[in-house]
C-alpha cells in the first residue's frame, strides 16, 4: 500500500479533510467551506482543489497517495452513487466517476454515508474499538445511525440502511417531518426535537418552576438544567430517553450489535444524554441483547475522516488479498 491517503467528510456546514499515513496516523486535518450554491455543484471540485493544494504544500505526488475515502450526508449505494442528498443539494450522483473526471490520478475512491463512515472510525480508533459490529447513533440537526457488521459497513439495497431518524414513533403526529412523513424519531430526538418536547412539557406543567422558563430553550440549556435536577428538564430527558430507547430495541432486534455508540453534537452533554437512552433500552429490550453496552463517541468531529479513510484501506486490502489468491491459483 502506498504511504498516504486522504479522508473527507462532506458536511452541510463545512468539509473536513484529513491527510493520513496508511499506518493509520493522522498527519494533518483542516476544513474548507461547504459551498451550496448551484445545487452543490462546486463541492467535489473544491475537495479536489484542497487535496491538490495540500499535496503541493507537502511536496507529495500522486504516486505516493493510495486514494481518497469520502463520507457524504445521504444514502450511498455500493458503487458510490449518492441517492439524493438534500443537505448538499445533490440529486442522484455517482461520486467516484465525478471525482475521477476532475482528477484522473485519483484511481481509488471509496464513498459511504457519513454516519456509516463515522461508525467505522469509532470502531477503528474511537469509543468502539475491539468490536467487529456496532451501531452508532448521531444526535444533532437530525438523528442518524451507522451500521457495521463483521467490520463491514451495511448499507442495504438502496443505501438507506440506518436512517432511524425517519422511523415512525408517533403515528398520531399532525406535523410533518422534513422527509414528508409524520411522527419520525427525528421530530423528537434531534436538537429541534428536544426543544419541541421541552415546550410541550412546560405547557403541561405550568406550575412547575424551571430554569427553562428563564431564557432561550436549547439542547444545551435543557441538558444543563437536567443535570441540576430541574423537574421539567428531567421530564424532557425521560421522554427523549424513552423514545430513543424504544427505537434502539427495534434496531437491536434486527442487527444485534456488540455495542451502541452515541455521538453527534448533543452527545457532548455526556451521561445526561446517554443514561436515559440506556435505561429505557434495558427496560424494553429482549433478554438476548438487553445488556448490549452503550458508549459515548470519542473521536468527535474527526470520526468521519477516520472512518472514510479506513473504508479505503479495507477496500485496498481486500483487492490485494484477491490478487494474491489469483496468483496462488495460477501457480498451482
Amino acid at each position: 500500500m502506498k504511504p498516504y491517503a486522504f479522508g473527507v467528510d462532506l458536511g452541510g456546514n463545512a468539509i473536513k479533510i484529513g491527510l493520513f499515513q496508511t499506518t493509520g496516523n493522522l498527519v494533518e486535518k483542516w476544513t474548507i467551506p461547504t459551498r451550496l450554491e448551484d445545487h452543490g455543484s462546486h463541492l467535489l471540485s473544491d475537495v479536489v482543489d484542497a487535496i491538490r493544494a495540500k499535496m503541493e504544500e507537502r511536496s507529495l505526488t500522486w504516486d505516493v497517495v493510495e486514494g481518497v475515502g469520502m463520507g457524504v450526508p445521504g444514502p450511498v449505494d455500493q458503487d458510490g452513487t449518492v441517492m439524493r442528498c438534500v443537505n448538499l443539494g445533490w440529486d442522484i450522483l455517482n461520486v467516484p466517476k465525478a471525482v475521477q473526471e476532475l482528477e484522473p490520478a485519483i484511481e481509488k475512491l471509496k464513498v459511504a454515508n457519513d454516519v456509516n463512515a463515522a461508525t467505522l472510525g469509532e470502531m477503528w480508533q474511537g469509543g468502539a474499538q475491539w468490536n467487529n459490529s456496532a451501531v452508532m447513533v448521531t444526535l444533532g440537526v437530525g438523528v442518524g445511525s451507522g451500521i457495521v457488521v463483521d467490520n463491514k459497513v451495511f448499507v442495504g439495497s438502496t443505501g438507506a440502511a440506518g436512517e432511524i431518524g425517519h422511523m415512525c414513533v408517533n403515528p398520531k403526529e399532525t406535523e410533518r417531518c422534513t422527509c414528508g412523513n409524520y411522527g419520525c424519531l427525528e421530530q423528537y430526538c434531534s436538537d429541534t426535537g428536544l426543544v419541541h418536547i421541552a415546550k410541550m412539557v412546560l405547557e403541561e406543567l405550568p406550575e412547575a418552576p424551571s430554569m427553562l422558563r428563564e431564557g432561550e430553550i436549547t439542547p444545551e440549556t435543557i441538558c444543563q438544567a437536567a443535570k441540576k435536577g430541574d423537574i421539567a428538564a428531567s421530564e424532557v430527558m425521560e421522554r427523549f430517553g424513552q423514545l430513543m430507547g424504544q427505537a434502539l430495541t427495534a434496531v437491536a432486534c434486527t442487527v444485534n450489535p456488540q455495542v451502541f455508540v452515541i455521538g453527534g453534537q448533543m452527545a457532548q452533554a455526556g451521561m445526561v444524554i446517554l443514561k436515559p437512552i440506556e435505561t429505557y433500552f434495558r427496560r424494553y429490550a429482549f433478554h438476548a441483547f438487553r445488556n448490549t453496552p452503550f458508549v459515548l463517541a470519542e473521536l468527535g468531529e474527526d470520526a468521519g475522516i477516520y472512518g472514510s479513510v479506513r473504508m479505503l484501506f479495507d477496500e485496498v486490502k481486500l483487492e490485494e488479498e484477491l490478487e494474491l489468491e489469483e496468483e496462488e491459483e495460477l501457480d498451482l
